[in-house]
């Protein structure tokens, strides 16, 4: 065996090796996590005896799940704020970023400033705009300074609870995507601004027919990484509303995690995460088969 083939199976046993300690690792964390969990979504379980308390139930965790107020007050809930988060975020951060390419000076100093609540800790972020809103806060001594007499406790309101906690995730989010569409302008080919111009393109249409389809693939991922994102948020909602008033912020995984440990019933709370599995499973699934469908088409 020469060098070269010694040197070509060393470097193929350190790919393999970096593969395999990743692979173990989403097998433990991951998979086998995943798999526990379903199976005690279909079990009744007795802690205290162990694995022998998991008594088979079939779909009766699931039918129980159906039928509970919170789940589908949890479940509405997650698929308003998703919906307006995702083309919140995506509209708003197009929008900036657009202005930021074309007509701002100090690009990297508004980035700065745009990326900065994405990477401050979701608890200080949470405290700030607790201050903001609260009653004698900057935002509702405005409003009154307007003479709005009774303007809505925003955060503790129960019609406008939902739409602040949507703005706020917007918000946080908002430096990222903008980052993101920034950097898929900047592949954007100048030759077709130019022959879009030639043939007496305006700036809307040069934004509809040249900008909007080369960032397909940008927008693409944006959207599912917003959705996935939209269907995990728990920290502003635990720091902040409780899921409340009432049930009015209550997303899945906050109510997931109010099942599991505050009322200690591990089995609706598994079922529950498998429902919200498949939920994103679904809606990815959809979004690949129309991006191909897209890529193909183009």
């Amino acid at each position: 065996m020469n060098k070269k083939t010694k040197k070509m199976l060393k470097a193929t046993a350190k790919g393999y090796a970096f593969i395999g300690i990743n692979l173990i690792g989403v097998l433990i964390f991951w998979t086998i996590p995943l798999i526990f969990s379903f199976i005690i979504s279909i079990s009744k379980w007795d802690y205290g005896k162990g694995l022998k308390g998991l008594k088979f139930v079939g779909l009766e965790n699931y039918i129980s799940m159906w039928n509970d107020d919170w789940f589908r007050a949890s479940l509405i809930n997650n698929i308003i704020f998703t919906v307006c988060f995702v083309v919140g975020l995506v509209v708003i951060s197009f929008i900036f970023a657009f202005l930021l390419n074309e007509y701002v000076i100090g690009k990297k100093l508004a980035q700065l400033g745009l990326y900065l609540p994405y990477i401050v800790n979701v608890v200080a972020v949470s405290a700030v705009w607790l201050a903001l809103f609260s009653d004698n806060g900057p935002i509702l001594n405005f409003l009154r300074w307007l003479g709005i007499d009774n303007p809505p406790v925003f955060i503790a309101d129960l019609k406008w609870a939902l739409p602040t906690v949507i703005f706020i995730c917007i918000w946080q989010n908002l430096g990222y995507t903008v980052i993101l569409f920034l950097s898929g302008l900047v592949n954007v080919p100048a030759d077709l601004y130019e022959a879009a111009e030639i043939d007496g393109a305006n700036i809307f249409q040069k934004v509809r027919y040249v900008t909007i389809p080369m960032l397909s693939g940008t927008t693409f991922f944006i959207v599912i990484t917003s959705i996935i994102n939209s269907f995990k948020v728990f920290g502003i909602i635990n720091l902040m509303t409780h899921g409340g008033p009432g049930t009015s912020t209550t997303m899945l995984v906050y109510n997931i995690y109010r099942t599991a440990f505050q009322f200690g019933k591990l089995e609706f709370a598994s079922a529950q995460g498998i429902v919200l599995l498949i939920v994103i499973f679904i809606i990815t699934w959809f979004q690949f088969r129309a991006q191909k469908k897209q890529a193909e088409y183009m």
